[in-house]
């Protein structure tokens, strides 16, 4: 695999959308690298306040931890990073790079930013290009027109298009967008990403996190990575 700069997660599988301190533990147990917090989201519902959120990154420790957000203004952003106490800021707000710089200048925060296939205006080498500067990774999502999310759809989209993204980018690309334990290895193979992001796809009926599923989903990943890296 070709080496990139940036945040070293190589192998990684993060998983989104914690409700709680018993399922972040209950993830970390079952081998994900990452938590993600989904909060200040244009149409989903949070799963946790802010307040709440903070409580369990202060019980499993920030180094794991990851904000999701579309926060779109700087300063607000890097205040809500500091109130959470985390050093890692998933940006899928459709902001210009310039606000990106403003986050870096503020902060020493690592920055993910989204690249939304389905609502992206510009390729991946454009963006890739133009985002590479202020960034330290980037993660593919899908986008669902029916609702305007830009995350969290629970859909694939093509995986040529992030392949593609891994190909010119000289960041890591997380993969996310319709992963399931059923298709993570597939998708691992195919578009050779650094890491992984799973939400809807290891979720029970009742939309908490499945331990069996969860557990399968890294254990497919693993495989998938274990075979990447070395072809």
């Amino acid at each position: 695999m070709r080496l990139t700069r940036g945040l070293p997660i190589q192998g990684f599988v993060q998983v989104a959308g914690v409700r709680g301190l018993e399922e972040a533990r209950m993830l970390r147990g079952c081998g994900a690298d990452l938590l993600g917090f989904p909060l200040r989201l244009p149409v989903h519902e949070p799963d946790l306040s802010e307040p709440e959120a903070r409580a369990v990154v202060d019980a499993v420790g920030p180094a794991c931890c990851v904000l999701i957000t579309y926060e779109s203004d700087p300063v607000r952003l890097v205040e809500l990073c500091r109130f959470l106490n985390v050093g890692i800021v998933q940006v899928h707000a459709d902001v210009p790079p310039a606000t990106l710089a403003r986050v870096k200048a503020l902060s020493n925060l690592s920055i993910i930013k989204s690249y939304v296939v389905g609502r992206e205006g510009v390729g991946p080498v454009e963006f890739a290009r133009a985002y590479a500067p202020v960034c330290d990774a980037f993660i593919t999502d899908t986008f669902d027109p029916t609702t305007g999310a830009s995350g969290a759809t629970g859909l694939r989209h093509d995986w040529a298009v992030s392949s593609a993204l891994v190909g010119c980018s000289p960041l890591p690309v997380i993969l996310a967008g319709g992963l399931n334990p059923g298709n993570v290895r597939e998708a691992v193979l195919t578009v050779r990403p650094a890491a992984v992001d799973v939400h809807t796809g290891v979720e029970a009926p009742d939309g908490s996190k499945d331990p069996l599923r969860v557990r399968a989903f890294v254990q497919e990943a693993r495989a998938g990575f274990a075979r990447a890296f070395t072809s």
